[in-house]
């Protein structure tokens, strides 16, 4: 992190009154998390930050206090805006597609991130200040630099929203993009008083199911398959299931976790097959096996070592998406062996 593009940022930010934050049109928990921490910073600072992100918040993020401060409509009037946890324009989709990117151009426009983007063309160009540091664990560990940089308070529900941001990227400390840095953040925000089982209580709470969705999970199970000598595992889910379940729970996070520690599972891909051709894919690795980024941007999409997705709207079948999928999916995990 440059202390020229702190001093930018923190310059931007004291001449700006109305600041938007923006999430990609894939939100998860970094991103909300993020978001929310930096608007409470914001509002320390006397700033009247407005969260935006193209699509509705996935309801297994609802319970972090705050999430439904998240508009999915472009303000009209603002002065700054923040981009976090992505430096991908193609992950601003529902914004090119309005036409509505230039409204982000035509003002002061920085980007906060800890993704690599493999493109060029894919960077957003129209940014005033760029700082993306794949070194940290988050774009929440990210922000907690920056502000303590920048000289800006981050108080206790700050922090907060700043561990969770942590933990989400992390999954909980356990893969390799926790570093030591990140665990003296983490102990930085524990000495601030952030209690870390609190936070872990309140997802466990909000994450409870119920019975109907403790029985599709049974069924989710029973439709995984494996493949790649068992080093993979993937289903899918049909749009009717999605509308159906997904209310309640989505079916990615309700089943991946526990794919996960199947033995000898690598990879975990749940696919969502919508009407009108559209496939998504929800790709999670276990430690060890940090091909997720390269996995997904082979079909166009992006993310972490570990966590990581994409979509296909071009008409493909699932069938073709799953082949292609596994058989790439398998050469990185033959390629892993031969390091």
């Amino acid at each position: 992190m440059q202390q020229n593009d702190i001093q930018t940022i923190k310059q931007l930010v004291d001449e700006a009154k109305t600041i938007l934050i923006i999430q990609a049109d894939n939100p998860d928990g970094d991103s909300l998390a993020s978001s929310l921490a930096l608007e409470q910073i914001l509002h320390k600072l006397g700033k009247e930050p407005i969260m935006y992100c193209g699509v509705d918040m996935p309801s297994y993020l609802r319970y972090l206090s705050g999430w439904d401060r998240v508009s999915n409509e472009l303000p009209t009037s603002f002065d700054m805006s923040i981009i976090v946890d992505t430096s991908s324009v193609k992950l601003l989709e529902k914004l090119g597609t309005e036409g509505k990117l230039g409204w982000l151009g035509a003002k002061p426009c920085v980007v906060l991130d800890h993704h690599q983007t493999t493109e060029a063309s894919d960077k957003i160009e129209f940014a005033t200040a760029y700082i993306n540091d794949p070194a940290v664990s988050s774009t929440g560990e990210l922000l907690y630099k920056l502000a303590k940089q920048a000289g800006w308070d981050v108080d206790k529900i700050a922090g907060e929203f700043i561990m969770t941001a942590i933990l989400s990227d992390s999954q909980g400390l356990t893969n390799s993009l926790a570093t030591a840095e990140t665990y003296r953040v983490m102990a930085e925000l524990t000495e601030a008083g952030i209690d870390r089982p609190s936070l872990e209580e309140k997802r466990r709470e909000f994450g409870k199911m119920t019975q109907a969705i403790f029985r599709y999970k049974a069924e989710l199970i029973t439709r995984t398959q494996f493949a790649s000598d068992g080093r993979i595992a993937y289903l899918s889910i049909p749009q009717k299931e999605i509308i159906e379940y997904s209310p309640q729970y989505n079916p990615a996070p309700l089943i991946q976790p526990d794919i996960l520690q199947t033995e000898g599972v690598a990879i975990a891909v749940v696919f969502k097959q919508y009407d009108g051709g559209r496939v998504t894919a929800a790709i999670r690795c276990n430690n060890g096996y940090a091909v997720g980024d390269k996995l997904a941007e082979h079909f166009g999409g992006g993310g972490h070592a570990y966590a990581s997705g994409f979509k296909k709207t071009d008409g493909t079948s699932l069938e073709a998406i799953q082949a292609e999928c596994i058989k790439y999916a398998t050469t990185l995990l033959d390629n892993l062996d031969k390091e």
